[in-house]
């Protein structure tokens, strides 16, 4: 019997780190956030990622439900003065908790060493070196679905189930390594372009996913947003 893999998105981000991620993207003024819009971004990423079989934590389906509550009440017609306040009650409880997120994603950050000091104690064979004009910004797994999805929508689609094993997986981790191999960096879609089919570029994806994990490659932006580039890393501890 065959087994299908997955990949275990809460190592990576939560549904929060999602809706920030759409209000930064489109935008959106966070203290005026337009739920019927956002529900929809974020149902769509939650498709994505069922396609694509990774594991999704409880919490972004309870997320899910809270803006389809939300959306569902606003487009009530003439909704009584009660209910209006129940809908703006809901909303401001989201959008309190997205900014004190932010806020504890920030306090986390500064107490981050600077990536100087951290690596002064680490030998890196064949690694990137950057300089001033490789300054980055550290791809989230958001940044990742987005472009991998942008690439997805120009491959027609597959309709024949699609198990994916380990063993695919593993492979493909090799054959990103190899690619990457006496190279700085390549880009995303320059990775991607390695596969012809949806499903050879889904297990390349997860494949991808997984390296990062495990902190054999990096995803890196130049700027928000911007493209992405992946750099191999091969750490050796000085003894």
């Amino acid at each position: 019997m065959q087994q299908t893999y997955q990949v275990k998105l809460e190592i990576f981000e939560g549904p929060l780190d999602l809706l920030l991620y759409l209000v930064k993207k489109n935008n959106f003024n966070i203290y005026d956030i337009p739920i019927s819009e956002i529900t929809q971004q974020y149902l769509e990423y939650l498709e994505l990622m069922k396609e694509l079989n990774l594991e999704i934590a409880g919490e972004f389906l309870v997320t899910a439900a809270t803006l389809m509550e939300i959306k569902s009440k606003s487009l009530l017609p003439k909704p009584q003065e009660e209910l209006e306040e129940e809908i703006e009650e809901i909303r401001k409880e989201l959008t309190n908790r997205l900014i004190e997120y932010q806020k504890y994603k920030n306090v986390v950050l500064s107490f981050f060493r600077p990536r100087e000091e951290v690596e002064r104690n680490v030998y890196y064979r064949k690694s990137p070196i950057f300089t001033e004009d490789d300054y980055y910004i550290e791809a989230t797994i958001f940044d990742l679905l987005t472009a991998f999805n942008n690439v997805l929508k120009k491959v027609p689609k597959d309709y024949k189930e699609l198990v994916i094993e380990e063993i695919h997986i593993e492979e493909k981790m090799q054959q990103i390594l190899d690619y990457l191999k006496d190279k700085k960096y390549v880009l995303f879609e320059e990775l991607l372009s390695q596969e012809n089919t949806r499903k050879g570029m889904i297990i390349l994806f997860l494949a991808l996913l997984e390296l990062i994990r495990l902190g054999q490659v990096l995803a890196r932006q130049k700027e928000f947003f911007g493209e992405i580039r992946i750099y191999p890393v091969f750490k050796e501890e000085i003894v």
